[in-house]
């Protein structure tokens, strides 16, 4: 089986003026099949960056990003998009579900962008939404929804495509700490059910100490805690 992330050397640098910013300098990381793994460092470490160049939305400075055996390096944005939209699945600090869609169709969105048939979208929606526990919000619209009712919606939309990885930027980060540990739960629980592997940049340490291993950026590499 093939490993589902690699990070091999990644540079990242940006230009403030005059001035080089050096925000990766070689950070190595592979995501072992089924692994759950935290992302710990403080805030301007570098994590949001790494999480967008590992999901292939921004491109590195140097470095090789390689996703279910698929180096992505010199692919077109075409086949980068496909290797995103079938392999990756993303879960923000914020839901940013479509407000005038409802829960399933949220879910169902990804899948027919994929291919899926309406029908066969709506079964999968349900069927995630009911494990999530949300059958009952299925038809509500994100408005209608508590802040961690549309979390758990933004956790099946990013599983919806049975990616071979996750990417996870500050899950829980915007919830109250009893609506966090629901949010916790219904992930890990999904995850693990699922054999899912996923990266989670996360200051919870709650959540944290639940996945497999923690690593943390220092001085733009990765390193384990």
């Amino acid at each position: 089986m093939t490993t589902p992330l690699v990070l091999t050397d990644i540079v990242r640098t940006f230009s403030d003026g005059s001035e080089e910013v050096h925000v990766l300098t070689g950070a190595n990381l592979s995501l072992n099949a089924g692994e759950l793994v935290a992302l710990v460092a403080p805030s301007g470490a570098g994590k949001s960056t790494l999480l967008q160049i590992a999901g292939l939305l921004e491109g590195a400075t140097s470095g090789v990003v390689t996703i279910d055996g698929v180096e992505a390096t010199g692919l077109s944005d075409k086949e980068r998009t496909m290797l995103r939209r079938d392999r990756i699945g993303f879960i923000y600090q914020f839901h940013h579900l479509l407000g005038d869609f409802t829960a399933r169709e949220n879910v169902a969105l990804p899948q027919r962008l994929a291919g899926a048939s309406y029908k066969d979208a709506l079964a999968r929606a349900d069927e995630l939404l009911d494990r999530l526990g949300l059958a009952h919000r299925r038809t509500h619209r994100p408005g209608e929804m508590s802040g961690g009712e549309r979390q758990r919606v933004a956790i099946a939309r990013a599983v919806a495509n049975n990616p071979r990885v996750i990417l996870a930027d500050e899950p829980t980060g915007n919830l109250d700490q009893a609506t966090a540990e629901t949010v916790r739960d219904a992930f890990l629980s999904l995850s693990r059910d699922t054999g899912l592997s996923a990266l989670v940049a996360t200051h919870n340490q709650a959540l944290a100490s639940q996945l497999d291993r923690t690593v943390t950026l220092k001085e733009g590499r990765i390193v384990a805690l």
